[in-house]
């Protein structure tokens, strides 16, 4: 495991990081490990991602319209 310093923080990125963590029940520090960790392993996978946001609300129901078939196409 690697440890990083981040320096020169704004107060006010601090105070939304410890209101954030609190709210999810976390430590500022897992809560910051767990934003870095979520923004570099979802980054090249938006449907994945999109996937587990379906689900973490309890998955989502699509009605999908019937569709009539295509018309041919004339291309003389």
């Amino acid at each position: 495991m690697s440890t990083i310093t981040i320096r020169n923080l704004d107060d006010d990125v601090t105070r939304r990081l410890r209101i954030r963590a609190a709210a999810h029940g976390h430590s500022m520090e897992a809560e910051v490990r767990a934003i870095l960790t979520g923004a570099v392993a979802g980054s090249t996978h938006l449907g994945r991602a999109l996937i587990e946001m379906g689900e973490s609300v309890g998955g989502v129901e699509l009605e999908i319209p019937e569709r009539s078939p295509a018309r041919p196409v004339d291309l003389e």
